[in-house]
């Protein structure tokens, strides 16, 4: 797992479950390299098919161009031949690339393009910053469907004419409508994954869609239950699934909804209470309060005894 072709990437995006690491920060808000490879290590014989560094959850939109590049040499030299790394990269086209040329520099084996900064685009802009980026680099790309940066089939189509290296499509919209005329205009030329927050909940409708592929954010701290919500999806055990979203997936998006920015601050309570803390998270997000911790304990242990 040195290296992998773009195609080798599509093919690792087409099965299993996926999920994104929290970054490790200090009681300073630093970068916590120690920590963040003990993570990894703990993670990493759960069997996520890969693992995505510096992206959503490990609050990518934080970090600096000098963090950057450590993050994802980490992140690769710390799981090399266990599993593949997926580096994420976004924010203004010139930084995009920046961030993409130096994961493919550490070792990454891709990137998953996650959305412009701020700005709205339209149709042609949005394909010539993906371009941009795809032309920048060897490795493969996925684009995430999220934000300002939402894909019609008909551009998507076009760009992965021009760049054999555009090998995935990552929803976290969530409209059935265009995720289906994306994935009938498409085909297999893409591998397809369920990207929203708590994509559990949503896993089941998007299996049916074809897109059996997810990110699991709860594999950080309650990786056995994730992997077996996983399963349960996998071989339409629906009792199980069921049961899960019942006894915990429920009731954690109501704890998760309290606040605005609770998506990546109730992994990072989660995982302390698991006893791997990964330090707080950067503002402008905020951590959970004490009651809520309280809350998310209960709901561990419910599931995870």
């Amino acid at each position: 797992m040195t290296t992998m072709s773009p195609q080798d990437v599509k093919h690792v995006m087409s099965s299993g479950l996926l999920s994104f690491p929290v970054t490790d920060f200090d009681a300073q808000g630093n970068f916590n390299a120690k920590g963040y490879a003990s993570r990894l290590e703990w993670l990493a014989p759960y069997g996520a098919s890969a693992l995505f560094a510096a992206g959503g959850t490990g609050e990518f939109f934080s970090l600096t161009a000098d963090e950057y590049p450590e993050i994802i040499r980490t992140a690769v030299d710390t799981c090399k031949g266990k599993v593949p790394i997926i580096a994420g990269a976004g924010g203004p086209t010139r930084f995009a690339i920046q961030c993409a040329q130096a994961a493919e520099a550490a070792g990454a084996h891709g990137i998953l393009l996650m959305p412009h900064y701020m700005t709205e685009a339209s149709q042609e802009g949005l394909a010539a910053h993906v371009e941009a980026v795809c032309k920048s680099v060897k490795f493969g790309v996925i684009i995430y469907n999220r934000g300002v940066s939402k894909f019609k089939p008909e551009t998507v189509a076009r760009l992965c004419e021009r760049n054999p290296n555009l090998v995935g499509f990552k929803d976290g919209v969530g409209d059935i409508e265009a995720m289906s005329a994306m994935y009938l205009t498409m085909g297999d030329r893409l591998a397809y994954l369920g990207g929203l927050p708590t994509a559990e909940v949503y896993a089941a409708a998007y299996k049916a869609l074809g897109t059996p592929v997810y990110s699991s954010a709860v594999f950080n701290f309650i990786p056995k239950t994730a992997m077996r919500f996983y399963e349960a999806v996998r071989t339409d055990d629906h009792a199980t699934q069921h049961q899960l979203l019942k006894d915990f997936f429920m009731p954690y998006l109501k704890i998760r909804n309290r606040s605005a920015g609770y998506a990546v601050s109730i992994i990072k309570a989660g995982a302390k209470l698991v006893g791997h803390d990964a330090g707080p998270v950067r503002a402008p997000l905020a951590d959970l309060k004490p009651e809520e911790v309280d809350m998310l304990a209960a709901l561990i242990k419910k599931v995870e005894g």
